[in-house]
């Protein structure tokens, strides 16, 4: 079977089964592993799929956008595992920026206890906040409906008023030439607000984010720590660690 050839039976697959694993497309095309990964590693340099741990995965639409509720339930244990690293990097004392996000979401439990300041501009993450005791401001803004975060002009003019020891977001991709991204305009204004009013930046992102491109650039790769887990594909940490500081939770 020629490349092109093979090449087009790994998208055939994506397309009806969004992600694969090396020996499925094996199965398919009759090649090699190490073809076969030499086929993923060539097309996800020209932008036609993102490599994953043990296969592929098909490249998101740059606006696509999963509800909070459809998020949640997707890689918890990975992003409890991030989030409980995260918490491991905050001091007494402190003035965070938590972000809305199911990642975020679960860096609140293991807060609870410690004398610190949050500013959120996530709905879902105030009530958590409440709960575990923490003294807690939220932003202005309009409430985006499908990922609860307050955006827009006023949530922008709240932030400005404040400046961060730390600042945890989120993001729908990250690429090593693209950025960190998000599907909206408005809500990648307040993260970059955010970005720009901390000491210290961490992107908080299981590793389905990894080599995904949404439709509004936040801020660069360069210019924040990246908290990631050990099931993202080895060859994207090495890209990330040329680029930016990377952590790496194991499960």
């Amino acid at each position: 079977m020629l490349t092109i050839e093979r090449q087009q039976k790994i998208l055939e697959v994506l397309e009806e089964k969004e992600t694969a694993a090396i020996h499925d497309f094996v199965q398919i095309t009759g090649a090699s592993e190490s073809t076969i990964r030499r086929d993923l590693t060539d097309m996800e340099e020209n932008g036609r799929l993102k490599r994953i741990h043990g296969g592929a995965a098909l490249l998101k639409s740059g606006q696509e956008e999963l509800t909070m509720e459809e998020k949640t339930t997707r890689n918890k244990q990975e992003k409890q595992a991030i989030a409980k690293f995260a918490a491991d990097l905050v001091k007494d004392g402190d003035c965070l920026y938590l972000d809305a996000g199911t990642t975020t979401l679960e860096l609140i439990p293991y807060l609870k206890g410690r004398d610190v300041v949050v500013v959120t501009n996530g709905v879902s993450n105030v009530a958590k906040l409440i709960e575990a005791g923490i003294e807690t401001y939220v932003t202005g803004g309009k409430v985006k409906g499908k990922t609860s975060a307050l955006v827009g002009a006023k949530a922008v003019e709240t932030l400005t008023s404040y400046r961060f020891d730390h600042c945890f977001l989120g993001a729908n991709g990250i690429h090593s030439e693209m950025g960190f991204t998000t599907p909206d305009p408005e809500e990648a204004v307040v993260k970059a607000t955010a970005h720009s009013l901390s000491r210290n930046c961490y992107f908080l992102v299981d590793h389905t984010k990894l080599g995904e491109v949404a439709f509004t650039k936040i801020v660069s790769v360069t210019s924040a720590t990246v908290v990631t887990s050990s099931a993202t594909p080895e060859e994207q940490l090495k890209k990330l660690a040329e680029l930016t500081e990377v952590k790496v939770v194991q499960q």
